[in-house]
């Protein structure tokens, strides 16, 4: 089987926005409108549990009656500020790519392989990171976006990914899904497409025996990653288009 498409997770997969980003960005937030609400690192790790901005906020204060309730114009309020902190956190230089994803962008560049978004972030987070570590015309990099509400469901329902293997028209068994957590990966495999996961901070201790490999990151000269394949395989090297061409030709 042909590689024919990519599909990148951001948050946690990316980069590792969620620890000193997103949750420092809805502090931020929390502040800045008044809520008494501060939410720690181990809470945060807690909340992820819960796929997608908006709903993590509803979820949190439907856990906290003795908070003022929330309409759906406070959330989306709380959401947009959190989003523009979160951006003034990027433009700072806070959050940087994750080892070898920039190469490997490159790489599937270089050899014309579409590939694509699957993720919850807004459009100006995105913008935000991405055009900070790559550039103002990132977005030719990426044939869709699939992000923010674009599908009704979040993660671990397949939506997203079915989504995208709708817009690409491509088989499923062709495509590589890279993705952090359970939840994605639970999303990508239901979509029935071949996952490599690499852990984050918050996913680090996670079950992801579903996958077709779990790698400590993508890799660079000098910084090799560490990975184990769905049989039992293990080595270290660099996660390239080659790699990712040898997850679809074994299924």
């Amino acid at each position: 089987m042909v590689l024919r498409a990519v599909f990148f997770d951001v948050d946690g997969t990316m980069a590792e926005t969620e620890r000193e980003g997103h949750r420092v960005a809805y502090n931020a937030a929390f502040k800045e409108l008044g809520y008494p609400v501060s939410w720690d690192v181990d809470l945060y790790g807690e909340l992820l549990a819960v796929m997608g901005g908006k709903e993590r906020i509803r979820h949190y204060w439907a856990e906290h009656p003795e908070l003022k309730s929330l309409d759906e114009l406070d959330v989306e309020r709380i959401h947009d500020v959190k989003a523009r902190h979160f951006s003034d956190l990027v433009e700072k230089g806070s959050i940087g790519l994750r080892i070898g994803v920039r190469r490997l962008l490159d790489e599937l560049a270089s050899r014309e392989v579409p590939v694509s978004i699957a993720s919850t972030i807004t459009f100006e987070g995105l913008d935000a990171l991405l055009r900070k570590n790559l550039g103002d015309n990132w977005q030719d990099r990426f044939q869709f976006l699939g992000i923010g509400d674009v599908v009704p469901v979040k993660k671990p329902d397949p939506a997203i990914y079915r989504w995208l293997l709708g817009q690409h028209q491509v088989d499923p068994l062709s495509v590589v899904t890279i993705e952090d957590t359970r939840a994605g990966l639970l999303a990508s495999v239901g979509a029935g497409i071949a996952t490599l996961i690499t852990p984050s901070d918050y996913s680090k201790d996670q079950d992801f025996s579903e996958a077709a490999c779990v790698a400590s990151s993508l890799g660079d000269p000098g910084q090799l990653a560490r990975w184990r394949l769905a049989s039992g395989a293990e080595g270290s090297g660099i996660i390239d288009v080659g790699f990712l061409e040898k997850l679809v030709s074994v299924r």
